[in-house]
């Protein structure tokens, strides 16, 4: 700093007056609470479904990739699975849904999807970026249904260029 600087900072200053420490700056009203985003149904469905599930199934999804596979599918399998080497007979998107709305309908998709015979499908349940702290509710919810039906045999996130870590191959025993 030079003595211009200090000069001038001094000029500044001239007509401040020092505060007394017991004098505080005014109260402002306090923030409103923000609201929540999803409806009080769903948090309870999650808050239900997290404790009927173990704690490796439900930490497993927070954020990465996602994988899952009966005891019978064999390595092979799951490798060309992984490498998206199936052919994807149909896909739901259920990206912006809320729990409710996406449980039915991706349970529905499943049991047609292995009716008609299809092998491999794609799900396509979102990042999560949206959620928050909370990290990807649906993206979740999906991993702990998924594993619970018998029709599906495995699932795994996909390629990139298939949405990632935004979607998952299932893999279906045919009805």
């Amino acid at each position: 700093m030079t003595d211009d600087d200090i000069d001038e900072f001094k000029r500044a200053m001239s007509g401040a007056k020092r505060l007394d420490p017991v004098e505080r700056a005014p109260e402002s009203r306090p923030k409103p609470k923000p609201r929540a985003r999803f409806a009080r149904a769903d948090e309870q469905e999650v808050l239900q479904e997290s404790l009927e599930d173990d704690i490796d199934a439900t930490e497993h999804g927070h954020g990465g990739a996602l994988r899952f596979h009966r005891q019978h599918v064999g390595r092979r399998t799951m490798r060309k699975l992984t490498r998206g080497g199936y052919s994807v007979q149909d896909e739901i998107d259920l990206h912006g849904m809320t729990l409710a709305e996406a449980k039915p309908r991706l349970r529905d998709f499943i049991q047609y999807s292995a009716q008609q015979g299809n092998l491999c499908v794609r799900v396509v349940h979102g990042k999560g970026l949206g959620s928050g702290d909370r990290g990807p509710v649906l993206k979740n919810a999906v991993n702990r249904w998924l594993r619970k039906w018998d029709l599906v045999l495995a699932f795994v996130s996909t390629r990139q260029v298939h949405g990632g870590t935004g979607a998952i191959y299932v893999l279906l025993e045919r009805d």
